[in-house]
C-alpha cells in the first residue's frame, strides 16, 4: 500500500517534443498566427496565473469562492457522500482543498499539464491531509481524458472543473470535452464553474488589469516558445490586447507587434508587420440557460446551478447516473 504521506503520481501524458515544436511553428506561420493556450503554463506561467486570480479586476475567482461559501453545504447534499474527487486543471489544488471539509472525498486525484508545479502542490497537500488518498495525474486532458481505474478505486467519480476554464474551448469543443467527461463520470457527475455574460467593461478589465500581470502572463508564452522551438521572440516588442467579441460571446487575447519585427526559429521564421497580432486565447461566456443546455446535450442529467447575487458567475452540478 502506498505510504499515506507520499502522494502518488502518474504521468500518462508525455509531450512528443518534435510534434509540439512542429505544431507550434506551423501555428505561428499561419495567417492569422496563433499560440495554443497550453503554452502559457510553464512554471512561471502557472505562478503568474495564481497572481492574476488575486487581482481586484479578476472577479471570477472571488465570485466563484463566494458561491461555494454560501452554497457549499447545498452542493455537498446534492452530490452525496463517498467520492473520488477528480480535479481537472488542478494547479495549486487550493480550490479543491477548500471544499474538502464539505465534500469529504475519500480520494483526491489532481490532473494538470504543468507537471512540476503539480508535484510541488501535491506534496504540500498531502502534508496537510495525511489520511486522504491523494494522487497526481500528468495529462493534457483538453484532448484526452483517461483516469486510471486504480486511482479511483471503488468510489464514485466526481469531476471538478472550476474557474470558468471551460470557456477556453469553443462551444463545439466544449461539447466534445463534456461528452468525454460524461463517459467517465458514471455514478458521479461534474461540478463546474462557468463565467456568464456581463457588461463589457467588467469583462475586459478582468483580462487587461492595471498592474499588467495578465500582459506578463500573455507575453510569457513567447518566452516558453523560445525554449520550446528555438525562436527569438523579444517579449517587450509585443503589446497585450484583450477585448470582448459580441458575436462569438467571448473574450479574445492577442499579442500585437509594436513595430515590424522579424522572428526566426530553426528551419524558418516570419516577419510580423506593425500591428499584426498573434491570437493566444479565447474565453467564451455563456448564459445560465445556454450552458445548462450544453450539459444536457453532453449526456448529463438536468443540472442544478448556484449563482452570485449579481448573476456574474454560476456553479453547476451535473449528475451522471
Amino acid at each position: 500500500m502506498t505510504d499515506s504521506k507520499s502522494p502518488r503520481f502518474i504521468q500518462t501524458w508525455l509531450a512528443d517534443a518534435r510534434a509540439e515544436r512542429d505544431g507550434a511553428r506551423a501555428a505561428l506561420a499561419a495567417t492569422p498566427a496563433s499560440v495554443a493556450p497550453k503554452f502559457f503554463y510553464d512554471r512561471l506561467g502557472s505562478h503568474l496565473f495564481e497572481a492574476i486570480t488575486e487581482l481586484p479586476e479578476y472577479y471570477p475567482t472571488r465570485t466563484e469562492a463566494t458561491i461555494f461559501a454560501h452554497h457549499g453545504a447545498d452542493m455537498a447534499h446534492a452530490i452525496g457522500a463517498g467520492m473520488a474527487l477528480v480535479d481537472l486543471g488542478a494547479g495549486n489544488c487550493a480550490k479543491a482543498a477548500r471544499l474538502f471539509p464539505l465534500l469529504e472525498p475519500k480520494r483526491y486525484v489532481a490532473v494538470d499539464i504543468s507537471v512540476e508545479f503539480l508535484r510541488d502542490a501535491l506534496r504540500d497537500l498531502q502534508r496537510d491531509h495525511p489520511q486522504m488518498r491523494i494522487a497526481g495525474l500528468g495529462q493534457d486532458f483538453s484532448t484526452r481524458l483517461d483516469i486510471p481505474a486504480e486511482l479511483l478505486g471503488e468510489d464514485r467519480p466526481v469531476f471538478f472543473y472550476p474557474g470558468s476554464s471551460i470557456g477556453n474551448f469553443t462551444p463545439d469543443e466544449a461539447l466534445a470535452f463534456l461528452r468525454r467527461v460524461r463517459q467517465r463520470a458514471g455514478g458521479g457527475g461534474l461540478l463546474i464553474g462557468v463565467d456568464l455574460v456581463k457588461p463589457h467593461d467588467v469583462l475586459e478589465a478582468a483580462y487587461d488589469d492595471g498592474l499588467g500581470v495578465t500582459a506578463a502572463f500573455n507575453r510569457n508564452a513567447l518566452v516558453h516558445l523560445n525554449r520550446l522551438i528555438g525562436s527569438d521572440f523579444v517579449p517587450r516588442q509585443w503589446r497585450h490586447v484583450a477585448f470582448f467579441d459580441d458575436v462569438k460571446s467571448r473574450i479574445e487575447m492577442h499579442l500585437e507587434a509594436r513595430e515590424a519585427v522579424e522572428v526566426s526559429w530553426p528551419g524558418g521564421g516570419r516577419r510580423f508587420a506593425a500591428g499584426e497580432r498573434i491570437h493566444t486565447e479565447n474565453s467564451c461566456k455563456y448564459t445560465a440557460s445556454s450552458f445548462a443546455d450544453l450539459l444536457v446535450g453532453a449526456g448529463f442529467d438536468t443540472p442544478r446551478r448556484w449563482t452570485d447575487p449579481a448573476g456574474w458567475f454560476a456553479v453547476f452540478w451535473a449528475p451522471a447516473r
